[in-house]
């Protein structure tokens, strides 16, 4: 499933994105084949710019994709390299799961192709029992497993070579722990492909386990980027979040507890 590389280095390039208000300006670019995580507090402006970095967002400054100005794409073509996923919200009516799939596959795909990505991915999140199921019949998490399976269809490499990007806002609501990691092996294969994913995230240990890279945000301001375990220490959370934290090793893996509430900085 390997992608071409692109021309530009970056898939995204933003230099002083900003929204009155919401997100202070933000620098940040985005190479191939990361799981980039944006946590934060409530209201820390991680949603808004995650719509900015998907061009759905209105901002200043300025952000590049794929090496070309956001303005120089048009929607349709913006599609093409990239997915987005809001937040979960209900709707849908009465059509059936594989009708609303059907909705999000690439234009111009080989039947056998498009059949062989939705066992693929409907498999591993457990939906093929539901394929004719009315999406109004659906519990939450079988709703959000819905949706996520039509964003991941939009950008399969084996059917569409020119997805870059998958961009998902709070992807895990809902999702219990099998299908939490279901999502986590999905993602794996789109990161081996050469798209990058950026996600907003509220497990912190989630994060610290299977981020590349971790975007730390207070206050509509980038607080800190790099890797896990230099973003996501004892002192550098607690001073966002307002909780002392324990770094804990149990096994092959660390672990964040949250003590107690302190004092903000």
């Amino acid at each position: 499933m390997a992608l071409t590389s692109p021309s530009s280095p970056w898939l995204l390039n933003a230099r002083d994105i900003s929204v009155p208000g919401r997100l202070r300006p933000l620098s940040r670019a985005v190479t191939a084949g990361r799981r980039i995580h944006i946590i934060g507090p409530n209201g820390a402006g991680k949603s808004t710019l995650l719509g900015c970095l998907a061009g759905l967002q209105p901002f200043r400054g300025e952000l590049q994709v794929l090496g070309q100005p956001l303005a120089a794409w048009t929607p349709g073509e913006l599609a093409r390299r990239r997915g987005y996923l809001p937040q979960l919200a209900r709707g849908g009516g009465t059509q059936p799961v594989f009708h609303y799939l059907r909705q999000h596959q690439p234009a111009a795909v080989g039947e056998r192709a498009t059949a062989r990505a939705v066992a693929s991915i409907a498999g591993r999140l457990a939906l093929l029992p539901m394929l004719a199921r009315p999406l109004n019949a659906l519990s939450g998490g079988e709703w959000q497993r819905a949706r996520l399976a039509a964003v991941m269809l939009q950008v399969w490499p084996t059917l569409n070579t020119d997805a870059r990007l998958l961009m998902l806002d709070e992807p895990a609501a809902s999702l219990d722990i099998a299908q939490q990691v279901a999502l986590d092996q999905l993602i794996v294969l789109l990161t081996a492909a050469g798209l990058s994913v950026l996600m907003c995230a509220h497990d912190i240990n989630h994060t610290l386990a299977h981020a590349d890279e971790v975007w730390l945000m207070a206050q509509g301001e980038l607080v800190a980027a790099g890797a896990a375990a230099e973003v996501m220490t004892p002192e550098q959370l607690a001073k966002v979040f307002g909780v002392a934290f324990s770094l804990v090793s149990a096994g092959d893996r660390r672990w964040l507890v949250a003590r107690e509430r302190v004092k903000p900085q």
